[in-house]
């Protein structure tokens, strides 16, 4: 088939005259004699036309879904969780510590001494702050992370490699992740869900729940906990859903030949169950987040009787309830827009963790005990903490404020498999550096991913030649010490 028309092969004038039309004619007859039943549109296709199949876990699980309480600005871990008491008396004392935050790199400061008091709570005897008498009663079901190290002092990169392992754009985040291996149980709700502070989201944007090179199936759907729970959720005026289920199965049909043609290619696949959720979530989505269904006992709970606490309270029952109906992964943010109006404490530490404390405090407690009373803590991990930690010396010359610090943090995990009650890795006497077992943020990464039955070094995603992973190309082992 050498006769050319304009230099090109028939294969080529039909396959590219009219746009492409005639080569898509001539795809479907090919498809309908059954010249494509390859594997991929074969026995495998359910899995091709649904990146969102339940897919079986390399080992068995200790979780099935992850709740990510994300304070976003970076909290004090030496005003919280990070008892100092070496620090005691020494207020304004000028030391000599290596810093590196958003003021650039600092060799000696002013003691801020902790402004909250700390006492030990439940049979482990941790020391908690004052700033948390909520989530003091549950410190015996909580693992605590001393020693958390980052890459980077700044936001916006901080936050990209709390979410995805990179501190570079581009990446799928850890939600994304955890669908890509695992698919979700619950073809009606996504399998990742975000709900932001309501000042507004995190430096960074929508890259802190992106699918990145991934399917746009694994990204993260925003929740609002005021007003309409989910956007442009409504049905279009003017259309029944018999009309949009027609829609869908027109869809498909393309889909089907699409997939024949190209096989390597689920961009539109992606495309499509992205619809397909939509349409399943106009129905089920308004019970799922119908908090009016719970007993007044249990909205108190969580403070929503409370204008203080109302709207995370709110954000952590919906995550409960998102966990009951099988949604994998649950990010939620204490902190949102920039300045004070997150945890990003630079100028007066003692009123800005005070407010975000106080809005979180009550909420968190009551998520942990409310699943632990439900049983479903065992099969739920919850995360708490920041990009990065904040430093034992002020920012400026006076007042309380503190710079970033990523040398040293502090993170906590409870439920899903982790052993209650432990604390693992520490801080110098000042909380300046991890001296003590330092975690790297791939360590923490390598245990969500165990804990949800995933091998953190097996786990890959073919992009650009490599076979990419969350927790990068070198070995990492999750942090046995915490796993029960």
């Amino acid at each position: 088939m050498t006769n050319n028309f304009c230099g090109r092969t028939r294969r080529e004038f039909l396959w590219q005259a009219g746009g492409g039309f005639a080569g898509t004619a001539l795809t479907a007859m090919l498809a309908q004699d059954g010249f494509f039943n390859t594997p991929v549109f074969g026995a495998d296709s359910a899995t091709h036309l649904n990146p969102l199949a339940v897919k079986p876990p390399h080992f068995a699980p200790k979780a099935k879904s992850v709740i990510f309480l994300f304070m976003y600005g970076g909290p004090s871990h030496i005003d919280t969780f990070d008892y100092k008491p070496a620090m005691k008396g020494r207020d304004n004392q000028t030391v000599t510590v290596k810093t590196f935050g958003r003021g650039g790199h600092k060799n000696e400061g002013r003691i801020v001494e902790p402004r909250w008091n700390f006492k030990q709570h439940g049979e482990c005897g941790h020391w908690v702050s004052d700033l948390f008498p909520h989530v003091a009663t549950c410190v015996d079901d909580i693992a605590f992370l001393h020693s958390m190290t980052a890459d980077s002092p700044i936001h916006g990169s901080a936050m990209l490699m709390m979410n995805s392992g990179k501190i570079l754009s581009g990446s799928p985040c850890l939600g994304s992740w955890v669908n890509y291996a695992l698919g979700s149980v619950n073809e009606n709700l996504p399998g990742f869900v975000v709900m932001l502070d309501p000042t507004g989201g995190p430096i960074s944007g929508a890259k802190n729940w992106s699918s990145g090179y991934m399917p746009a199936s694994y990204q993260g759907t925003i929740f609002r906990s005021k007003g309409a729970s989910i956007i442009d959720l409504n049905q279009p005026e003017g259309t029944t859903r018999a009309m949009q289920r027609e829609l869908l199965d027109a869809l498909r049909d393309v889909n089907s030949i699409h997939a024949a043609a190209r096989p390597d290619n689920t961009d539109l696949s992606s495309r499509i169950n992205s619809y397909e959720l939509a349409y399943k979530m106009q129905q089920h989505a308004p019970e799922a987040v119908d908090i009016a269904q719970e007993t007044a006992e249990t909205q108190k709970l969580y403070g929503l009787d409370q204008p203080r606490t109302q709207d995370f309270g709110k954000r952590c029952l919906l995550a409960r309830r998102l966990v009951e109906r099988g949604v994998r992964f649950i990010q939620l943010y204490s902190g949102g827009n920039h300045n004070d109006a997150n945890w990003d404490a630079h100028g007066d530490l003692e009123k800005n963790h005070n407010f975000h404390a106080g809005n979180t405090d009550q909420p968190i407690a009551a998520l942990l005990k409310d699943l632990k009373q439900r049983n479903l803590l065992d099969e739920t991990l919850v995360v708490w903490g920041g990009e990065f930690g904040r430093q034992p010396t002020a920012e400026y010359a006076a007042g309380t404020g503190r710079d970033h610090n990523a040398y040293g943090f502090t993170m906590w995990m409870a439920g899903g498999g982790i052993k209650g009650g432990t604390s693992v890795g520490g801080t110098d006497e000042l909380g300046s550096v991890a001296v003590d077992k330092p975690f790297h943020v791939k360590y923490l990464h390598a245990t969500i991913l165990n804990q949800m039955g995933l091998d953190p070094n097996k786990l890959a995603y073919f992009h650009g030649g490599l076979d990419q992973k969350l927790v990068g190309v070198e070995h990492i082992e999750p942090i046995r010490e915490i796993i029960a």
